[in-house]
C-alpha cells in the first residue's frame, strides 16, 4: 500500500538500523524522555539501578553480573516476555511470567498455593506485572482444602467442589453395585419368562386372554323377491313331492308335483314302473310327512304317469305355465330330490325348444320308447329329478324333468341313468303333459295323434320316409286314415311339419305327438324328386 505510512514489524529491526552502540534515532525531539521498558518501575527522581543481583537459590552457583548497557533508546520494540535474541542476554535472561487461563467472566479463581518445600527460602519478589485485562473484582473465597484439586486443564464437567473421587467411585462401592444390578436384573428376567410363559399355557389353552367375537349381520326376516331363484323355490317347495317305488324285481326314486287339492300327482312314467301292478309307491312332502299313492295311469309313449294320495289335506297345488310363452334364454328352476336328496333346488336357462329326443326302450319292441319335443335346459338334472317341475320365473310349471344326456354313453338321451349332469337336460313341454294328464285322470289313458304311416327306420336320407309295407306285411298307408286321405303314398319322403324340417322318422313322430288329435297339419313330402304340400287332420289312437 502506498499511504505513505511504512509498515513496522515490532518483532524484527528495520532495515539499515543503527549498531546495538549507536543510539537510534526515533525521529523525535532530544528532549524526549527516555522510554522504559515495560515491566520496569518507572524512574522517581532518579536512575534506579538496572541489574540488582538476586539472592542465590540454595545450591546455585553464583554467575558474573550482566554488563550494564548504555543509556538511550530501546534498540527495538520492548519485549515483555526479554526472549532472545531481542531480549536480554540468553541463559542470563529471567524466565517469563507463568501464563494462567483467564477464567470465565464471574468465576471465582483460587490463589495459587504452592507446597512449603517447593518455595525457596528467602526468595525475592518478582517485578510487578502488568495484566492485559483488567478482571473485575470477585469476592474470592478463602482458600481451603477442596480447592487443592482444582485442574483448570482437567475433563469439564467435573464438580468444582467435590473433594477426592466422586461418590460411588470407590473401588469397593462401585463393585457392590455392580453386583447388585446384576442380581436386580437376572432376579427380573426370571419373573418376566415366568410370566410369560403362565399367559402363553393360558393362550393355547383358551385361545386368548378374551372372548373373541367375530362380527356378522343382523338377522333379517327372511323375506326374497319372488322373481329371484330363493323365492321362486319357497313358492314351489311346498308342492314338490319325492316318490320311493318298490316293486317285486327293482325299486326307484323320483320327483312329482301336485296338480289338484284332490291328491292328483304327475311324475315320469319311468319312475313308476318298477311298482309293476302290485308294488308300493310311497309320497313324502316337503314338510317330511309320507303318504301312500296308488296309480291312476300312465303312457309310456310320452314318459308321463299320474298318482294319487288319500286322507292328505292343505295340499298345494303347483301353477301350471304355458310352454308355448317360453323363450331360449330364460331363466328357469329344477326341483327334484337328486340320488334321494329330497327339496334339491338348482338354476338355469332354456338352452333350446323343440328339442325332439327319445328316450326308453328297454324292452327292446319299442313299446316303451317315449318321443318328446322337448325343452332343453342347463339346469343341472341329476338321476332322480325326473318328474319334478320346471318353473319359470314366476313359480309356474313350464316341463316335467324327464332324461338327461349321459356323458358315458354316447348314444343319445339316456333315461334314469346314472351318469351326472353335463348341462344337457330335457323337460316335456307342459302343454303336452297337461292334455295327457288330463286324459290319465279322466278315462286312465292318453290318447295319440297319429297320421296313419308305417315309417320305414331304417332310413339313412334326410327326411322321414314312408315303408313299403305295414304291420304283418300290411299297407304301409293306412286305408281311410289322415295320411291317405291327403294324398300320401308308400316311398314318400316327409321333409317338413309346420315349416319345421323334420331329419328322420324319430322327429316326424315327436312333431306330430306334440299337437292334439284333430289338429290340421301342413307337410311337405318329395315324391320322385318333386316337393308337394298336403294338409291332414290328425287321428287318434289309444297309448300304452
Amino acid at each position: 500500500m502506498d499511504d505513505g505510512r511504512q509498515a513496522e514489524w515490532w518483532s524484527r529491526p528495520a532495515t539499515g538500523r543503527p549498531g546495538r552502540d549507536e543510539p537510534e534515532s526515533r525521529g523525535g525531539d532530544e528532549g524526549d524522555a527516555p522510554s522504559v521498558r515495560p515491566g520496569s518501575p518507572a524512574p522517581t527522581g532518579g536512575a534506579a539501578p538496572v541489574d540488582s543481583p538476586a539472592p542465590l537459590a540454595a545450591g546455585q552457583e553464583p554467575q558474573e553480573p550482566a554488563p550494564s548497557r548504555p543509556a538511550g533508546p530501546p534498540l527495538h520494540e520492548p519485549d515483555v516476555y526479554s526472549t532472545p535474541p531481542y531480549g536480554g542476554p540468553g541463559p542470563w535472561a529471567p524466565a517469563p511470567p507463568v501464563q494462567r487461563p483467564t477464567p470465565a467472566h464471574g468465576t471465582p479463581v483460587p490463589p495459587q498455593v504452592a507446597p512449603p518445600q517447593a518455595v525457596p527460602p528467602q526468595a525475592a519478589p518478582l517485578p510487578p506485572q502488568p495484566s492485559p485485562v483488567t478482571p473485575q473484582a470477585t469476592p474470592v473465597p478463602s482458600a481451603s482444602s477442596q480447592w487443592l484439586q482444582y485442574d483448570p486443564w482437567g475433563a469439564p464437567g467435573q464438580p468444582l467442589t467435590q473433594v477426592g473421587p466422586p461418590a460411588g467411585t470407590e473401588p469397593g462401592s462401585r463393585k457392590s453395585r455392580r453386583g447388585g444390578a446384576f442380581a436386580g436384573m437376572l432376579l427380573l428376567a426370571l419373573v418376566a419368562s415366568g410370566i410369560g410363559g403362565g399367559v402363553g399355557a393360558y393362550v393355547e389353552r383358551t385361545g386368548g386372554l378374551t372372548t373373541v367375537e367375530l362380527p356378522q349381520a343382523s338377522h333379517d326376516n327372511g323375506d326374497r323377491a319372488p322373481e329371484s331363484v330363493a323365492g321362486i323355490a319357497a313358492s314351489a317347495l311346498p308342492s314338490v313331492v319325492t316318490l320311493h317305488v318298490s316293486g317285486t324285481a327293482e325299486s326307484g326314486t323320483g320327483t312329482g308335483f301336485v296338480l289338484d287339492a284332490r291328491g292328483h300327482i304327475l311324475t315320469n312314467n319311468h319312475v313308476v314302473a318298477p311298482a309293476g301292478s302290485s308294488g308300493d309307491i310311497t309320497v313324502t312332502f316337503s314338510s317330511g310327512e309320507t303318504a301312500a299313492a296308488e296309480l291312476v295311469g300312465k303312457d309310456s309313449g310320452y314318459d308321463l304317469a299320474v298318482v294319487r294320495v288319500k286322507g292328505v289335506s292343505g295340499l298345494k297345488p303347483l301353477p301350471l305355465g304355458n310352454s308355448d310363452n317360453v323363450r331360449v334364454g330364460d331363466p328357469v328352476v329344477a326341483i327334484g330330490a337328486p340320488f334321494d336328496l329330497s327339496n334339491t333346488v338348482t338354476s338355469g336357462i332354456i338352452s333350446a325348444k323343440q328339442r325332439p329326443i327319445t328316450a326308453g326302450g328297454e324292452k327292446g319292441d319299442g313299446s316303451d320308447i317315449s318321443y318328446v319335443d322337448a325343452l332343453q335346459t342347463d339346469a343341472p338334472i341329476n338321476p332322480g329329478n325326473s318328474g319334478g317341475p320346471l318353473v319359470d320365473t314366476q313359480a309356474h310349471v313350464i316341463g316335467i324333468n324327464s332324461a338327461i344326456r349321459a356323458a358315458d354313453s354316447g348314444k343319445g338321451t339316456e333315461r334314469g341313468g346314472q351318469s351326472g349332469s353335463i348341462g344337457l337336460g330335457f323337460a316335456i313341454p307342459i302343454n303336452q303333459g297337461k292334455r295327457v294328464a288330463e286324459e290319465l285322470i279322466n278315462t286312465g289313458k292318453a290318447t295319440h295323434p297319429v297320421i296313419g304311416v308305417t315309417l320305414d327306420m331304417k332310413f339313412t336320407g334326410d327326411g322321414a320316409k314312408v315303408g313299403e309295407k305295414g304291420p304283418e306285411d300290411g299297407p304301409a298307408v293306412t286305408k281311410g286314415g289322415p295320411a291317405a286321405k291327403a294324398g300320401i303314398r308308400s316311398g314318400d319322403v316327409i321333409t317338413e311339419v309346420q315349416g319345421q324340417r323334420v331329419h328322420s322318422g324319430e322327429e316326424l313322430i315327436v312333431k306330430i305327438r306334440a299337437h292334439r288329435p284333430g289338429d290340421r297339419l301342413e307337410l311337405r313330402l318329395t315324391r320322385g324328386g318333386e316337393e308337394r304340400s298336403v294338409t291332414l287332420t290328425l287321428g287318434s289312437a289309444s297309448g300304452t
